[in-house]
C-alpha cells in the first residue's frame, strides 16, 4: 500500500536508483526536482542553501487576519505588497461572544479596502477551496496562516505558517529557511471503486508521521498513478500532507491540470511540471493506489490509521487502546464509558457523520456520497449526517445537477461553506458520541467537547464514500468497499463540472493593488492591540509553569480551538485560555510570575530574584514539553504564552518548523535539550540562565544554565539551534513588532 525508503535516490528511466551508487552527481540531481525550480524562482538570496523567499500570494481566515494586520500595522504597514486574501470561514457562526466575530469581519473588510486586499465574506468559501479556485497555479508559491495551506495538486508550493511570517511578507521581508529535503512520492495503479482521497491520505500519514520520515520536507508527487486522478482527488490527498509534518508539497502537472484550470477560467496559467531525468531525492515514498483500502483514523491523530476491515476485525483490542489513550492524553480524573460499549451484535455503532471543509467538501466527494445515498435514507435513529460544500461555486453546481437534493432527500443536512467541523465549532456531537468525519483532524477537542467540564466525544477520520456507506447502514460502521458494486461509481479523472463564480462576483471585495489609504479601520470592542513587550535582559530566572510529558503536544492543547476562536483578536483575553484543557493551573502560575516581574520593573524588591541583580535579571515563565507544536499554524499557541510573561519553551524537539518560528517571532527562546525527559521538570522548578543576551548577540548556539529544583542545583546546557541573525535580533528586541517598529 505505502512503503517508505529513507535513503537518497535518483529518478532515472522511469525508476529509482540509490544515490549511493553515484554520489558525485547528487548536487546536480537536486536541481532536477520540481521543488528546486520553484524555490529557485522565488529565492532572493542567490544562495540556495539559505533561502529567502517571496510569495506570489497570501491567505488568512478570520481567526488569524486581525492579529496579522495589527502586527504589520504596528510595524509600519502602508499597503499589501502581494495579493492578500482574507476569508471568513472560521468565526462565521458568530455563536460565541456577541458581536465580536462580525466585528472582526468588518475590520477585515476595512483592512482590505485600506491596504488593497481581497475580502471573501462569510459562508462564501472555505479558505483553501477559494485559493485553489482563484490563485493556485503551476510554479507559484502561496503562504497561508493555516496549517492546511496546500495547493500542490495545482503545481503550487504552498506553506502554512504562523501569522508573524505573513506579517513579515506584508512588511516586504522574506521567508528565511534552509533548503529543505525533497522526498519523491511515487504513485502507481488506480484506486478501487469506493476508495477515496482520504483513504490514500490516511495511508500516507500513517506510514510517515510517527517515524518523522518526511518532517519539514517537500513532498513531490508524480508517477503513472497521477494521471488517473481528478484535481479534486489529488487535492484531497495533498491537503492532508500537513499531517505528515512535511513543509510543503508539489505535484506533476498534466492535461488534467490544464483542463481544470480552463474550467476555472485560468487556462493561461498552466505550465507543465515534472521531475527531470536524474532528479535526486532525499527519500522515496511509494503509494500503490490499487492496494489502498477504505481507512479509518482513530482518535486522537490522523496517523492512528487502520484499514476499516482491520478495525472491524479487531474492535475490542483497538477500542480498548483508544480508551487507554483517552485517559492518558486527556488526563481524566474519573473513568469514562468505554467505546467498547458501542459494539452491538459484533458491529460498531457510530453517532454522527460529517463531510466538510477543504478536504471533504469538494465537488467529487459530495457527488460520490450523493450517488450512494440517492433514493435511500440515513434513518430516523440517533445517527445524523451533515454535508458542507467547500465553496459557493461547488454548492451551485451540486444544486444544478441535483446532488444536494438527493442528499437532503436521504435525510442529510446541507450546511454553508464553513470550516467549523474541522476545528470544533460546528456539529458538536453528544457526550460519549463517536463522529466519523471527512475533515482534516481528529485531535482531542476538535469535535468541540470540553473534557474538563465532564464532556467527552470522539472523532475518527474517514472518506466521504465510507461515511455515506455508514449512513446508508443506519450508523453501523461500513467501508464503501462493502457496498454492492452498483452503488459505487469509479472516480473519473475529469468529473463533469461547470464553474460559475457569479456568487463571488456579487459578494467578494476585489481590491488587490488598489489600496485606499484614507479608509479608516473599523474596530470592535474585542479588537485590541498587542500588549507592550520588553527587550530581553542580560540574564533570565525562569519558572516552569507547565510540564507536559506526552510524546507529542498539539497546538490545540497549547491554546484550544473551537469557541475560544472568538477571542482571537484580543491577545489578553485569549491568553486566559492558554493550556486550559491540558493544565488549568498554567495561567494562574504564569500570571503570578508575571506580577513579580512587573514589580521588578517598577523598582520594588522581589524575593523571587533569590538575591540576583534586579537591574540585569528578568523574571519569566517557560513551558516544558517533549515535542510541542504539532498541528495548526496559528501563532496564538506561542503568543499567548508571551502575553502571560513567557520567555522560553523547552523541548526535546519541536514538532514543526512553523511552531518554532512562532516562538521566536513572539520573542521567546526555543530551547532544546534532548535529554530533558530525564530532568523530571515539574511546575515550580526554575532555570537560571546568566548571559543569555550575550549568547544571542554573539551567535552562540548553547546557553549554560542551572536547573533549580527541590533545593538542589544542576548545571544544564540549553541549545538554540538553527536561528538566523534576524531571528536572534527579534528575540533580543522582545518580539517581532518591537524589532520592525524599532
Amino acid at each position: 500500500m505505502v512503503t517508505v525508503a529513507r535513503e537518497g535516490f535518483y529518478y532515472k528511466n522511469g525508476g529509482f536508483v540509490p544515490t549511493s551508487a553515484d554520489p558525485a552527481h547528487m548536487e546536480e540531481g537536486r536541481k532536477g526536482t520540481m521543488a528546486y525550480g520553484i524555490l529557485h524562482a522565488h529565492n532572493e538570496n542567490g544562495d540556495m542553501a539559505h533561502l529567502k523567499l517571496r510569495f506570489d500570494a497570501m491567505a488568512s481566515h478570520d481567526i488569524t487576519y486581525v492579529g496579522i494586520v495589527q502586527t504589520a500595522r504596528a510595524s509600519g504597514l502602508q499597503a499589501f505588497p502581494v495579493p492578500y486574501v482574507l476569508t471568513n470561514c472560521h468565526n462565521s457562526l458568530c455563536a460565541v461572544g456577541g458581536t465580536i466575530n462580525e466585528d472582526d469581519h468588518l475590520f477585515g473588510l476595512s483592512a482590505a479596502k485600506k491596504y488593497g486586499g481581497e475580502f471573501v465574506p462569510a459562508h462564501q468559501a472555505v479558505i483553501h477551496s477559494y485559493m485553489r479556485e482563484r490563485y493556485a497555479a503551476p510554479g507559484k508559491m502561496i503562504l497561508g496562516s493555516d496549517s492546511h495551506t496546500r495547493y500542490g495538486a495545482y503545481g503550487t508550493m504552498a506553506i502554512g505558517e504562523g501569522g508573524p511570517e505573513l506579517a513579515r511578507q506584508l512588511l516586504r521581508k522574506t521567508y528565511d529557511i534552509a533548503y529543505p529535503p525533497v522526498v519523491a512520492v511515487y504513485l502507481t495503479g488506480s484506486p478501487r471503486p469506493g476508495v477515496g482521497p482520504q483513504d490514500v491520505a490516511l495511508a500516507l500519514v500513517g506510514a510517515t508521521f510517527k517515524s518523522g520520515a518526511v518532517k519539514n520536507a517537500v513532498l513531490e508527487f508524480f508517477g503513472p498513478g497521477v494521471s488517473g486522478l481528478s484535481m479534486d482527488y489529488r487535492s484531497g490527498i495533498d491537503v492532508m500532507t500537513t499531517e505528515t509534518a512535511c513543509l510543503s508539497s508539489v505535484w506533476a502537472t498534466d492535461e488534467v491540470t490544464r483542463n481544470h484550470l480552463r474550467v476555472l477560467g485560468r487556462g493561461e496559467s498552466y505550465r507543465p511540471l515534472s521531475p527531470a531525468e536524474g532528479a535526486c531525492y532525499d527519500a522515496l515514498v511509494e503509494i500503490r493506489l490499487d492496494e489502498v483500502e477504505p481507512m479509518i483514523a482513530l482518535p486522537f491523530h490522523p496517523s492512528n490509521a487502520f484499514p476499516i476491515r482491520e478495525f472491524k476485525a479487531n474492535l475490542d483490542d483497538l477500542l480498548h487502546q483508544v480508551d487507554v489513550d483517552t485517559a492518558r492524553q486527556l488526563e481524566l480524573k474519573t473513568p469514562v464509558p468505554s467505546l467498547r460499549e458501542k459494539i452491538v451484535d459484533g458491529e460498531f455503532v457510530v453517532d454522527q457523520g460529517v463531510i466538510a471543509g477543504c478536504s471533504g467538501g469538494t465537488y467529487q466527494n459530495l457527488v460520490r456520497a450523493s450517488e450512494i445515498l440517492r433514493g435511500k435514507s440515513v434513518g430516523s435513529g440517533a445517527f445524523w449526517l451533515s454535508c458542507y460544500p467547500g465553496s459557493m461555486p461547488i454548492m451551485q453546481e451540486l444544486t444544478r445537477r441535483g446532488y444536494l437534493a438527493d442528499l437532503m432527500a436521504a435525510g442529510a443536512s446541507v450546511r454553508s461553506c464553513f470550516c467549523g467541523p474541522c476545528f470544533g465549532a460546528g456539529d458538536v456531537p453528544a457526550n460519549g458520541a463517536f463522529s466519523i468525519r471527512h475533515s482534516t483532524r481528529n485531535f482531542p477537542n476538535r469535535e468541540g467537547s470540553k473534557p474538563t467540564d465532564g464532556q467527552l466525544s470522539y472523532v475518527a477520520l474517514m472518506d466521504a464514500r465510507s461515511i455515506a456507506a455508514t449512513a446508508l447502514n443506519g450508523g453501523i460502521l461500513t467501508g464503501a468497499d462493502e457496498l454492492p458494486a452498483e452503488l459505487l461509481t469509479p472516480d473519473r479523472s475529469e468529473e463533469p463540472y461547470t464553474y460559475d463564480d457569479s456568487a463571488y462576483k456579487h459578494r467578494v471585495y476585489y481590491g488587490v493593488g488598489r489600496p485606499q489609504p484614507d479608509t479608516k479601520l473599523q474596530f470592535g470592542p474585542n479588537i485590541a492591540d498587542w500588549p507592550q513587550q520588553v527587550a530581553l535582559p542580560e540574564n533570565l530566572l525562569l519558572t516552569c509553569c507547565a510540564a507536559i510529558y506526552d510524546p507529542v503536544t498539539t497546538t490545540d492543547e497549547l491554546i484550544p480551538s473551537g469557541e475560544t476562536s472568538s477571542y482571537r483578536s484580543n491577545p489578553v483575553k485569549l491568553s486566559q485560555f492558554a493550556l486550559s484543557r491540558k493544565d488549568p493551573q498554567y495561567v494562574p502560575r504564569a500570571r503570578a510570575v508575571q506580577a513579580e516581574e512587573q514589580k521588578r520593573r517598577g523598582g520594588e524588591a522581589v524575593e523571587a530574584l533569590m538575591g540576583r541583580d534586579a537591574a540585569t535579571t528578568g523574571l519569566g515563565s517557560f513551558v516544558m514539553a517533549l515535542k510541542p507544536g504539532d498541528g495548526s499554524a496559528r501563532e496564538q499557541a506561542a503568543s499567548c504564552q508571551r502575553v502571560l510573561g513567557g520567555c522560553a519553551n523547552l523541548a526535546a524537539e519541536y514538532a514543526t518548523k512553523r511552531y518554532r518560528s512562532n516562538v521566536i517571532n513572539w520573542g521567546m527562546l526555543p530551547f532544546i535539550a534532548e535529554d530533558v525527559k530525564d530532568w523530571n521538570i515539574q511546575p515550580g522548578d526554575r532555570l537560571w540562565i546568566p548571559g543569555i543576551r550575550a549568547v544571542l548577540e554573539g551567535d552562540g548556539e548553547a546557553a549554560q544554565a542551572v536547573l533549580l529544583q527541590n533545593g538542589s542545583e544542576k548545571p544544564v546546557t540549553l541549545r538554540l539551534p538553527g536561528m538566523t541573525r534576524e531571528e536572534r535580533d527579534i528575540v533580543l528586541a522582545g518580539c517581532l513588532i518591537n524589532y520592525y517598529a524599532g
